[in-house]
């Protein structure tokens, strides 16, 4: 009896399907800091495909995906690395989304990411040096380098007729790159800039900053900052000494609570943020509403970035970043079948069944060198208290 209990015990483990082994997925924003306004609806975005991912059921033999956030605060980059060590260590993450700023990014990566070998794929570090830095290939992002969006300003300012800038930036890594990226973008257009100083984040008063960028003139101001924090310093300021009124805002100045804060004295002004008109862009939106997301700057690519680590991990049939990190550009770029928001199922199926898949998601995603998309923007006017779209670049 005891031998044949034995083999039934040995056939019947035999007959028991694998288990689906769940897939972790951090996400690492801003939550507080100069861009809190704008994190919540980027991830809900990002969780918003992970779950489409989980609902399909045909995800990695029938995986969960799960969502653990962490605060990147930004601007802090020991809090930022503190956060990414836990969500590695202790939550045991299997790839991350995010981080945010520029700053942040780069020193998660080079702490905690390369040590853990863990992928990164950020829908908002923009700074032209993480195309050149050593990443060990873990490293993506699917909005586009401010080497690109110093080139689409510079084009706008020419189209407006603007001959002199002044420029503010936050002092960092993004503010840096994106500063020097428009001022020489400009003046190999023959433009002037009067001057280019940086202002520090946090502060309550930014009467000093003011009068130097005063002094100086421009026709323009151009307010390389974050929206919640300086940038709207420098802003408010500026219109209460009258120093400028029309001010250009690059993608970190981009959100709803920015026109909400200064009020009708910023119509007028304009800027740019990554988006495209494609179809997919409209599929997102709705999909966005649908779920009671206020969609805002970098969600579309917050929805894009999730999207790309599961689908890797689906080409590759496995969750671990040595692995699944060689497949990234398989499923971003072509030749496949075109995949949309909303069709992370179908795609899934296409995957498990050996074919390929062109993910062009909710930003029209091709990567290019260093694993960047390759830049599409949407020209921002401000008009009725509102960020308005004047066209895409």
């Amino acid at each position: 009896m005891k031998t044949m209990l034995c083999a039934l015990a040995a056939t019947t483990m035999l007959t028991v399907p694998a288990m689906a082994e769940d897939v972790k997925l951090g996400v690492i924003l801003g939550f507080t800091g100069p861009i809190e306004s704008l994190t919540p609806a980027m991830a809900a975005s990002a969780e918003m495909a992970m779950q489409e991912v989980t609902d399909s059921g045909a995800f990695m033999d029938g995986a969960t995906v799960t969502p653990v956030r962490a605060d990147s605060t930004c601007v802090d980059s020991a809090a930022a690395v503190a956060a990414a060590e836990r969500l590695i260590t202790a939550e045991n993450v299997d790839a991350i989304v995010g981080a945010d700023c520029s700053g942040v990014t780069t020193a998660i990566l080079q702490n905690a990411a390369m040590a853990n070998g863990i992928v990164m794929i950020s829908p908002s570090a923009t700074s032209p040096a993480l195309s050149d830095m050593e990443d060990d290939d873990l490293f993506f992002r699917t909005a586009p380098s401010d080497a690109r969006q110093g080139q689409v300003i510079a084009d706008i300012l020419e189209d407006k007729g603007v001959e002199e800038i002044a420029i503010t930036y936050t002092n960092n890594d993004y503010g840096k790159g994106l500063a020097e990226s428009i001022a020489s973008n400009f003046e190999s257009k023959g433009g002037k800039v009067t001057i280019s100083a940086a202002h520090e984040d946090g502060k309550g008063d930014y009467s000093a900053e003011v009068g130097a960028l005063a002094q100086a003139g421009g026709d323009v101001l151009v307010v390389a900052g974050y929206l919640d924090q300086g940038g709207k310093g420098i802003i408010q300021g500026s219109l209460d000494t009258g120093a400028f009124d029309t001010f250009v805002l690059p993608d970190g100045m981009i959100g709803d609570s920015l026109p909400a804060a200064i009020g009708a004295d910023l119509d007028g002004s304009y800027g740019t943020v990554p988006g495209t008109d494609s179809e997919g862009a409209d599929i997102f939106d709705k999909m966005a509403e649908d779920a009671d997301i206020n969609a805002d700057a970098f969600s579309a690519e917050s929805y894009d970035a999730a999207a790309l680590i599961l689908l890797a991990m689906q080409k590759a049939g496995s969750k671990d970043s040595s692995v699944f990190r060689d497949h990234v550009f398989d499923v971003a770029n072509g030749p496949g079948e075109e995949i949309l928001p909303g069709e992370l199922g179908r795609a899934m199926e296409i995957l498990a069944e050996g074919g390929d898949i062109d993910y062009v998601g909710a930003t029209a995603v091709e990567l290019v060198r260093g694993g960047e998309s390759a830049g599409n923007y949407r020209e921002i006017l401000v008009d009725g208290g509102e960020n308005t779209t004047a066209r895409f670049r």
